[in-house]
């Protein structure tokens, strides 16, 4: 089973992300331009929350707050669950279905270092399926006789 490592070294390097006391308005911006559905928040370096477009969606736009004057802190997740490097991407998949996650940063030794979707998950479960397509076309023909 692949780990988190492989699936980071597969996606673009960078890291999307906003400090709390920004707008949240900023937080969707940056959604918009980076075609992503979900921001990390960060206090200097250390990770305090991730922002979704359902959060934004449900705890601004719904409740009739203005997403200029609404601070990401007061609407985003703090201290989100995280996972390593090392975790395996059926570990991640078992925990976004089990508690509803679509995203789940990425922390190593302290350190932030991404973020995987169920996107990504989906993308690793398609790749393997095509690996294992490909084996099997090749036993068959090589012993297909």
């Amino acid at each position: 089973m692949a780990t988190v490592k492989t699936c980071l070294g597969q996606k673009p390097g960078r890291l999307i992300t906003v400090a709390p006391g920004d707008p949240v308005q900023r937080a969707l911006e940056l959604m918009k331009e980076h075609r992503v559905r979900a921001v990390l928040a960060l206090e200097g370096e250390a990770l305090a929350g991730i922002i979704t477009q359902g959060d934004c969606a449900i705890r601004v736009l719904l409740a009739g707050r203005n997403a200029h004057h609404t601070r990401v802190e007061e609407v985003m997740t703090r201290d989100p669950a995280t996972v390593k490097p090392e975790d395996t991407l059926e570990a991640c998949m078992g925990l976004m279905a089990s508690r509803n996650y679509r995203h789940l940063p990425v922390v190593d030794n302290g350190k932030l270092v991404g973020v995987v979707s169920i996107g990504d998950m989906v993308k690793n479960i398609i790749r393997q399926m095509g690996d294992q397509v490909s084996y099997l076309e090749t036993y068959i023909r090589g012993h297909g006789g």
